[in-house]
Formats: structure tokens, sequence, C-alpha cells
């Protein structure tokens, strides 16, 4: 047979097969990115905290990149940041000129049981994130809780934006797991809205404070006692509330602890960036080494600083995956309880 009708037949099967077609693999990868332009979809509309991270992202990637890439931010909200999910997932270049930037909670979006996320999160090529996320129970200094027994006791009226928001399923996983008796009162759109509202006394507390968000909105909170952590809860126990309890720390029973696991991975995924499944491994990594460069950067950490982003505790894209391959080997039983403290 023919050397050319031989290599007909392979990249009809790879393409077949889903693969990267054989020429792309073969290009050399110091050679790829030169005169292209790397897209970076954002799943968050322009201005918001995901906006400008991906934006300062953009400014230094390309230079870790062989070749030297240009790269263009392209805004693609709704739907949660599922939109943007789905083309990546979907309809996105496979050849390694298309990532993106994406709200930590559509990864598990499938798992909660989302039927508009049409994507499998385990399936996509995660590249790293610059921090993760640790949440607390925060209440006003005035308010007559300072523990977790307490909190379990007494009823707290907290904010949440209404039934389906973050902070509201937060405050259901911990009345079920921990048995705590807070009371979710709707109509305050995010944090910011919150901590006014303790202010005012209108709310004893908020049920999922981000420590990151809170040491700059309001860094005097905690240092001058004005607000109290009750207790924490995410991937794990941060060395700056030594005395505020962990949440994992308090279960007992093992499919609250797998419940637990489950529902704090947007926490773990930080601000993760993403490239779509099906690439070649060696463009995967080659970005991923790229993303590493770029947290590192002492010229990305200064820009950084500057306009407020927080790059504390960069992960990598294999810490992301082997966080979302947990989540996703939650047992059953576990899944469906999930499932009902988000759609309540």
């Amino acid at each position: 047979m023919p050397a050319i009708c031989r290599f007909g037949r392979l990249a009809a099967l790879a393409a077949a097969l889903g693969l990267a077609p054989l020429t792309a693999q073969a290009q050399p990868l110091a050679d790829f990115y030169r005169g292209k332009t790397l897209s970076l979809v954002v799943s968050t509309s322009t201005g918001g905290g995901y906006d400008v991270m991906a934006r300062a992202i953009a400014r230094f990637i390309g230079r870790h990149l062989p070749g030297n890439p240009a790269v263009l931010v392209r805004n693609m909200p709704g739907a949660g940041g599922i939109t943007a999910m789905n083309y990546l997932y979907n309809a996105a270049e496979k050849d390694g000129t298309v990532i993106g930037a994406v709200q930590n909670g559509t990864p598990v979006e499938p798992l909660f049981g989302t039927k508009e996320a049409r994507y499998d999160a385990t399936k996509f090529n995660w590249l790293g994130t610059p921090s993760f996320e640790v949440a607390m129970v925060l209440l006003w200094h005035r308010v007559p809780v300072n523990s977790i027994d307490e909190l379990r006791t007494r009823e707290t009226n907290v904010g949440a934006s209404g039934a389906h928001s973050t902070p509201a399923f937060y405050g259901r996983v911990l009345n079920a797991t921990l048995g705590t008796k807070m009371k979710l009162v709707s109509g305050y759109p995010g944090m910011t809205d919150g901590l006014l509202a303790m202010e005012r006394g209108e709310l004893d507390g908020y049920p999922s404070a981000f420590y990151s968000a809170l040491t700059s909105t309001r860094p005097n909170w905690l240092r001058d006692k004005l607000a109290k952590a009750i207790v924490q809860y995410g991937p794990e126990r941060l060395k700056e509330l030594p005395d505020v309890p962990f949440a994992a720390d308090l279960l007992t029973s093992d499919d609250d602890r797998l419940l637990m696991q489950a529902a704090v991975a947007p926490l773990a995924l930080g601000r993760p960036l993403v490239m779509p499944p099906g690439i070649a491994p060696a463009r995967v990594a080659m970005m991923r080494k790229a993303l590493a460069d770029t947290f590192a950067d002492p010229a990305f950490m200064a820009e950084a600083e500057k306009i407020g982003l927080i790059v504390n505790a960069p992960q990598t894209g294999e810490q992301l995956q082997a966080v979302l391959a947990r989540a996703y080997a939650t047992p059953a039983r576990v899944v469906e309880r999930l499932q009902k403290l988000n759609n309540p």
C-alpha cells in the first residue's frame, strides 16, 4: 500500500477516535504558537473579578509560551458560567489555541444535578489557579453567639441573595452536617451587601464570607473584633485563623465528610483556568508550565498586587484534576443529599 494512502487511513482513524490530527501532534512545540493568537474565554462579563484576573494573565502568559503568541480575551457570560463551559467542551478548537477562565462552581454543576451543564468536568484539561478559597460563618460582634456549640443552639439570621445562591447552599450544608441553626434571609445580592446589613443590625451574619475578600474589603473587622469567625470551611484550614474550628474536623459521619468534600470542591478550585478536552498532552503540559511561570513572574505579581488580585497559593492543573476526581467519585447516596441541598 502506498505510504500516502496508509497515512490517509491513519489520519481518518485518528479523526474518528477524536484524536488531534497527526500533523498537529507532530508539529514541534516550539513552533506551534508562533504567529498565532491564543483565545482566553472568560465565563463572566467585563469588569468583574474573573475578568480582571483573566486580563492580567493575558498580558503575561504569552511571554512564557514558546513563540510568544498574542492573547485575546473573549467574554462569554451566561447561565452562571455554564454557557462558556458548554462552549469550551463542545465547540471550541481543540488544538491548544483556546483556554478558559471559569467560575469555580461550574465544574461541579453536573454533579449538583444542573441539566443545562452539557459537559464532563473530569475530561477537561485543568491548568491551574492563582489561589484557593476558604469561607467562614461570620457574625457581628454584638451577636451573643461565640462558638459552634452556640451556633447549634441559637437561631441566627444570615444573608443570601436567594435560595439557589452560594451563601444559601453553604448555609444549608452546614446546617445539615454540623447541626447549626442558621436561618437564611434572602435579598442581599452579594457579600458586600450582607456585610453592610450586619453593620446596620439587619443581619446577625453571613454564612460564606470568603477570607480573601473580607481581608481586602474589611481588613480591620477580624483584627479589631468587629466581627467573629465561628467556623471555617474549604480545602484546608487557614493558618491565619488558628483558633477558628475547621468544619471538616467537626464531622463524625463518613457520609457527612464525603458531602463536605464535594461541597467545598469549588473553593478548592479557586479561580480555575482550563483547556478543552482532546488536546495533545504535550501542549497541555506546555500551557500548564506557562501558567505556573506566569504566577511566579515578579512583574505579574507586582501587577496582581496593584490591582488587588490574590495570588497566595497557586495550585497546579494536576491538583485541580484530583479535586474533581474526588468530587465525582462521591457515592450516589451522598450525591442525592448534595443535590437536594443545592436544589431545595
